[in-house]
């Protein structure tokens, strides 16, 4: 996984995200920072919408967040050249 100092030098030189099951994420908010999450039919789900994409957290009783919006969220892909 890259670091997340490339994640956001990634997305803010306009890489897309389209989640889909595996991705990993993190909240990036400040009081969130350090909280790694995967996309999962069981915990975290993408939902596609008129208004955008949100990331869905189903039945995670540590979080009180029902979901965040995909902007609000900092895709960690995957390195090809880590194994």
């Amino acid at each position: 996984m890259i670091s997340t100092e490339l994640a956001r030098a990634l997305r803010d030189s306009g890489l897309n995200w389209r989640p889909t099951s595996g991705d990993a994420f993190r909240i990036d908010r400040p009081e969130v920072d350090g909280d790694l999450f995967t996309i999962s039919e069981m915990t975290v789900e993408a939902h596609t919408r008129s208004t955008g994409t949100t990331l869905g957290f189903n039945g995670t009783t540590e979080w009180a967040l029902d979901s965040v919006e995909l902007g609000d969220a900092l895709w960690l892909p995957r390195d090809p050249h880590v194994r």
